[in-house]
């Protein structure tokens, strides 16, 4: 279990003086919801051997830990505090301790956290516990000298191998055989050069190797999509993760050869094209014929706009028709740029460079836009082309050196999904 512990120093005077104003401002938070699943126990229920021993590093036979709490919208960690018996001195004395930590401000609606305390007739908390997600915790230790700690759980992984058979829709095949349809993501990944998912088809099947996330025993996420194998019209197709020898890590295909290409077929995950590369299109706004020199993707607002190569960002600012873009080079050769963005993500300016795949902004219908699109611009040589019809380089293949290895993971991986058959499904998934 990973610890960062961060002492307490005496606080000048200074900094205990300030008014509940100050407190109150600081600490609003913006709605945002977030569940959990993990069990706890509360100070009247029978606790579990395990949980006898520590409760969050706190001996459950030497302190009494209320119910849990689960913040609620609107409210800051100066009022928790307040209802428990501080005054504002503590919530700002909080606050400049836990900076470095886990800052107070950050607490979110819909998170939980424990009160502990001495004993039930205790008014004032000895510690309050705060979950920003399944995978830690922070201490705020409220004794004598206050101290912070972020607290790291041990996360346990285990491999889980699951096959099916579409009827429907790739989703329901994979909740068919309680699998996270997120998955999905990770095999568009892994198989994005021989395998369109925007054109699966009834019959074709699968067979996965993956990893599931534990945390206390329960399920905690979806972990990495360790290989892959798709079958269809066109044959098997197969997919295994391989971390090379200077560390890069990436999907390769039974030859060694990269699963990704040099560019993505779009910059916006299972969406639609609503209008095409035309030369003598009408447009809709102006009412004139323009050319449009670019794809539509249309997504509902807010879905992730990803750049579809590595590159460095030229530029990301409002521009009149083309609304919030972004425009990125890739080399000497390509540039793109995604148009009509609600917003940016963070880290998007000029200068930033961006992997593939990576989040530069979000779907929205600023400028001149009709509804909720991304239009997709393609330059080569400085030229405005189809990047549908463009034959476009190939990502950098695998060093030969690696082969024989690589050769040796993959034979392990086809001997684990050769030996799942159809009816292994449904229990290959459980822990």
């Amino acid at each position: 279990m990973k610890l960062t512990n961060f002492k307490l120093s005496n606080i000048k005077k200074r900094y205990v003086d300030v008014g509940v104003s100050l407190v109150l401002a600081g600490f609003i938070i913006v709605g945002y919801n977030s569940a959990f699943n993990d069990g706890i126990t509360n100070s009247k229920s029978k606790p579990t051997h395990q949980q006898s021993l520590s409760f969050y590093g706190f001996n459950m036979d030497s302190f009494f830990i209320e119910k849990e709490h689960v913040i609620k919208r609107n409210e800051v960690f100066g009022s928790i505090l307040e209802n428990n018996g501080f005054d504002t001195n503590m919530a700002l004395l909080l606050e400049h301790e836990a900076r470095d930590v886990f800052s107070i401000r950050n607490i979110r609606e819909g998170d939980k956290y424990h009160v502990i305390k001495k004993n039930e007739c205790d008014s004032k908390p000895i510690a309050i516990i705060y979950e920003p997600d399944k995978f830690k915790y922070v201490v705020y230790d409220l004794r004598d000298n206050v101290n912070v700690k972020l607290v790291e759980k041990d996360v346990d992984v285990c491999e889980h191998v699951v096959t099916g058979e579409i009827k429907t829709t790739l989703w329901q095949a994979l909740e068919d055989q309680g699998v996270n349809p997120s998955i999905i993501d990770n095999m568009e990944d892994a198989l994005s050069s021989s395998v369109d998912f925007y054109h699966t088809q009834k019959n074709d099947k699968f067979k996965l190797i993956y990893e599931n996330k534990y945390v206390d025993g329960e399920y905690a996420g979806m972990g990495r999509l360790i290989a892959a194998a798709y079958s269809n019209d066109n044959g098997a197709h197969y997919s295994f993760l391989y971390k090379m020898k200077d560390g890069e890590e990436g999907y390769f295909d039974q030859e060694g050869r990269p699963a990704k290409k040099a560019f993505l077929k779009a910059p916006v995950k299972f969406s639609r094209i609503s209008s095409n590369f035309n030369l003598r299109r009408f447009h809709p706004i102006k009412g004139r014929t323009i050319p449009h020199l670019g794809t539509d993707y249309a997504a509902p607002y807010g879905t992730e706009i990803r750049t579809v190569s590595d590159g460095v960002v030229e530029a990301a600012h409002y521009s009149g028709g083309n609304g919030n873009f972004v425009k990125i080079k890739h080399d000497n050769v390509y540039e793109t740029q995604y148009l009509h963005m609600s917003r940016f993500a963070k880290g998007i300016k000029p200068g930033a460079r961006v992997r593939q795949g990576q989040t530069i902004g979000y779907v929205g219908s600023t400028g001149l836009s009709t509804g909720p699109h991304v239009c997709f611009r393609f330059w080569k040589n400085g030229r405005q082309v189809n990047h549908l019809k463009e034959k476009l380089p190939m990502a950098k293949p695998m060093n030969m050196a690696e082969l024989p290895s690589f050769y040796k993971h993959r034979d392990a991986m086809i001997t684990r999904l050769d030996v799942v058959k159809s009816s292994d499904a449904v229990s290959s998934v459980k822990p």
